[in-house]
């Protein structure tokens, strides 16, 4: 056996984890079967815990016993195969972070005291430093968060590499902090530790109505160094702070501004011992926000005489600067993502307008040069853009601008491609939109809004599994989602939450499609990783939404008094609805559902989660909620048959409005194959064009390749005129787009052009035409191939390890290779009728005719 890779809480290697009894998972290649396994684990030298021999084929299991505080535990897997021969052995750790009692450091506020009219303004960053000595030591762990954002140095070298820390959080309900391995760092004797704290998402501007201090007006460091489990630095009153540091202004959205003349700190002065506890601390058991590909830039000069790099791709992250220049020469930076219809540089597109009363964001760095070489890239901020203009008086002659994206660790799983570029380059873009916002949360967009929707959650999750390994950034968020969540059960539209919780913003919550996230992306999770434990994490917030809303649907409207099964109708409260069709106003389309209410929208979320949960809860064994949320969904799903359909028939122009009811199981299998001829049907009135909007477009081409409509969902994808997947393509564009039209023909811009929610066809590509799914830790494939793409090819690295499908044509025939991993069988459907059970290994078919 061979590449057996192993895995903690779904992290490798992790130390400082909160859980106390973490899950321990792994996955191997080589052509094998799994028919037992042994794990032994060790701490302080000797056996702390033996599963004993395990017999299962499940790669999956929980640690037997419970973590101590600190404790650093390795542990041994060892695997036996189907001729009962044991061997293969694979060793990991795991290590605990700290408890609440063990914390011995300080909170300390770095700024000097403040009238309290000037709390508001903004301030330079804060430094802080502190020299101590240190024993003899064999292992150092540094614990570290903050009110604001956070760099640590240690001797002058830079402690891990998490960008942003210590990420984002409800500060009021949760903070994060981060254990890091400074052991190559620390030195016995003499050290020097320093730090430099931003403001973040603590009180810097958040959201699109750039609201600021929405945490609290101060910045405050909490820190811990320990030697071998002995603390020999902590945050305390005998630190010294600046506010005479570089970082002159800092913020998330606005930019920073940077003087390198300053970079030699000086005025210093005590800091403050503040008492906020630690009550709300909690360790990370996520991944860190890390720099990730670097694009270089190529200057080029629009018609309007303005200098812009161009980095050809289209992400978030930063530029880092480097430049020869005299002592005060200036150089200002702005990020947009594209230029306009004549060829200049714009931010029009993500211009929040008045609705942002803390000045827009500008996307801006001021920097101040030094003496000599300049190298430099921003510390507390990041931005959406592909291009920047650079306004300065220097000679540009020698310079170098490289872009850096900047995003979650989460490793690339899959990989697709075929015979038409077009459609190779929208599933690169939707990898891109993905890495764009999979900021330690997901979240919408990087320039505009950066919040973490739930909409957009739910409706990629899927795709998401297969792109990359996105397991910790979405158990992270579902954290933020239950501290979000309601005492009524209603699930906030975004989490963390950055609204002003004005009478307006509390009215939008709780829109069906959105608030279903809570129970959807577990569910995703689930299929995918086989870990129940996010079922059982997330399943009282699950059952909290169904509560709100099935109170909900008990108040009716009075055109829906008559539906005998109205009490499971829910056409009240406002929603989105299908939202962002292309051909429909958004703005009439909310109007009207504050009107009217949106009872299909609704009634068919309120059946989908129901049933979700009611096999969630006999997953989890409780047998009694099983049977209360498989009523709930029935009841749900004869409303929506009653006041949605005509006994079954859909009547309708709204694409949406047969895509739902077919996907979520509403329909009978007749009525669902005469929903699919129908919907064929507007789809080529419609010249092949979709006008379906954010909830139902992810579903749109499986809607019809699952019921027989193979070509019309190929002459969908393959769309390149709007509305369309292909249009932003054929514009250039290198990521997903918020619209259809995110570029218009006659090249004007609007709204986001770093959305990922469209680009949840991934999950098609993925799923259905090279048909790679993962059902509960089994496999099956089921191929919809067609010629119009030659050939496609899929290789996902899943949990279960790499699954490969490729189909291609020879003339009449169509040669299919697949690639099962060990340990695990897949049932493939060809598309002949024919079934075969596919073992570990290579397989090929080849079958006549054109399919």
């Amino acid at each position: 056996m061979k590449g057996i890779q192993l895995r903690a809480e779904h992290l490798v290697d992790p130390i400082g984890l909160q859980s106390r009894t973490p899950v321990l998972s792994w996955f191997c290649q080589g052509g094998f079967r799994q028919t037992a396994y042994r794990i032994l684990a060790r701490s302080g030298g000797e056996t702390c815990w033996d599963s004993g021999i395990v017999e299962s084929s499940v790669m999956l299991c929980t640690y037997g016993k419970e973590l101590k505080a600190r404790e650093r535990v390795e542990w041994t897997l060892t695997l036996r195969d189907e001729q009962g021969i044991w061997g293969g052995e694979a060793s990991a750790f795991f290590e605990a972070a700290l408890t609440d009692g063990r914390w011995k450091a300080r909170w300390i506020d770095p700024e000097l005291p403040r009238e309290q009219e000037e709390n508001q303004e903004r301030q330079p960053a804060s430094v802080l430093k502190k020299q101590f000595s240190a024993p003899t030591f064999t292992s150092a762990r540094l614990y570290i968060t903050c009110h604001g954002l956070y760099k640590a140095k240690l001797n002058g070298q830079p402690v891990g590499d998490f960008v942003l820390a210590p990420g984002t959080d409800d500060y009021r309900k949760r903070l994060q902090y981060q254990t890091y391995d400074v052991t190559t760092l620390l030195h016995p004797g003499e050290n020097e530790f320093l730090v430099t704290l931003g403001d973040g998402w603590y009180r810097g501007n958040i959201g699109v109505d750039g609201l600021n201090h929405y945490y609290g007006d101060d910045l405050a460091l909490l820190c811990q160094l320990e030697c071998d489990g002995t603390e020999v630095l902590c945050s305390d009153e005998t630190w010294q702070a600046s506010q005479a540091g570089p970082v002159r202004f800092n913020d998330l959205e606005k930019g920073e501004e940077y003087d390198a003349c300053k970079e030699t700190v000086t005025d210093w002065h005590g800091v403050t011992v503040k008492d906020y506890g630690y009550e709300q601390l909690c360790a990370s058991d996520s991944v860190s926000v890390k720099e990730q590909e670097r694009f270089e830039g190529k200057l080029i000069t629009t018609p309007k005489g303005e200098t812009v790099i161009d980095f050809g791709q289209n992400l978030a992250g930063y530029v880092e600067m480097e430049f020869t220049a005299s002592a005060g020469d200036t150089i200002t930076l702005w990020h947009g993502e594209t230029l306009d219809e004549n060829g200049n540089f714009t931010q029009s597109n993500f211009d929040p307008g008045d609705r942002n009363k803390n000045g827009g964001i500008p996307q801006r760095i001021d920097y101040i040069c030094k003496d000599g070489l300049n190298v430099y890239k921003p510390s507390f901020t990041i931005f959406g853009f592909r291009y920047a203009k650079i306004e300065t008086e220097l000679n540009l002659k020698g310079a170098r601008f490289t872009a850096i994206a900047v995003y979650s660790e989460m490793p690339r799983t899959g990989w697709f491609e075929c015979g038409n570029e077009a459609v190779n380059r929208l599933a690169l873009n939707s990898l891109w939109s993905m890495r764009s916002n999979f900021v330690d949360i997901p979240t919408d967009c990087p320039t505009r809004e950066r919040a973490g929707w739930t909409g957009d959650a739910g409706v990629f999750a899927e795709t998401a599994c297969y792109l990359a390994d996105s397991y910790p950034i979405y158990r992270k968020w579902l954290a933020e989602c239950r501290l979000a969540q309601k005492e009524d059960g209603l699930v906030t539209n975004i989490a963390p939450v950055n609204d002003s919780g004005s009478f307006i913003s509390n009215m939008l919550q709780g829109s069906a499609g959105w608030g279903d996230a809570c129970v959807l992306v577990p569910w995703a999770l689930y299929e995918v990783y086989g870990d129940k434990r996010i079922l059982e994490e997330n399943y009282d917030m699950m059952t909290g939404w169904l509560g709100f809303v099935e109170n909900r649907a008990g108040k009716t409207r009075v055109q829906n008094l008559l539906n005998p099964y109205k009490k499971y109708l829910v056409d009240e409260g406002f929603h989105f609805g299908e939202w962002m069709e292309p051909d429909v106003s958004s703005m009439d389309t909310m109007k009207k559902n504050m009107m009217f209410g949106a009872p299909e929208v609704a009634t068919a979320y309120f059946y989908r989660s129901a049933r979700l949960v009611s096999r969630i809860a006999r997953l989890l064994g409780r047998q009694e909620d099983a049977e209360k949320y498989a009523a709930l969904a029935e009841g749900a799903r004869k409303a929506y048959r009653h006041t949605c359909t005509k006994k079954g028939s859909i009547d309708s122009k709204r694409q949406a409005e047969y895509v739902r009811p077919m996907v979520f199981g509403l329909l009978e299998e007749n009525e669902k194959q005469v929903a699919a001829d129908a919907l064929a049907g507007l789809v080529k009135e419609n010249d092949y064009h979709l006008n379906t909007g954010f909830l139902s477009t992810p579903f749109l081409c499986r809607a019809l390749s699952d019921t027989g409509h193979v070509e019309t969902a190929y002459r969908l994808l393959l769309q390149d005129s709007c509305p369309g997947w292909l249009y932003p393509v054929s514009k250039g564009a290198t990521t997903i787009w918020e619209c259809w039209d995110g570029i218009r023909e006659d090249g004007t811009v609007h709204d986001s052009l770093n959305h990922y929610s469209y680009g949840a066809i991934c999950g098609w590509l993925f799923g259905d035409v090279c048909g790679i799914r993962l059902r509960e830790g089994w496999a099956e494939i089921t191929p919809r191939p067609h010629p119009s793409l030659e050939y496609a090819k899929a290789v996902w690295a899943s949990p279960l390890g790499t699954i490969e499908s490729s189909w291609r044509y020879e003339k009449d025939t169509l040669i299919f290779d697949f690639r099962i991993p060990s340990n695990i069988t897949a049932l493939l459907h060809l598309p002949d009728g024919t079934d075969h059970l596919l073992q570990p290994g290579g397989h090929q078919f080849r079958v006549e005719g054109v399919f």
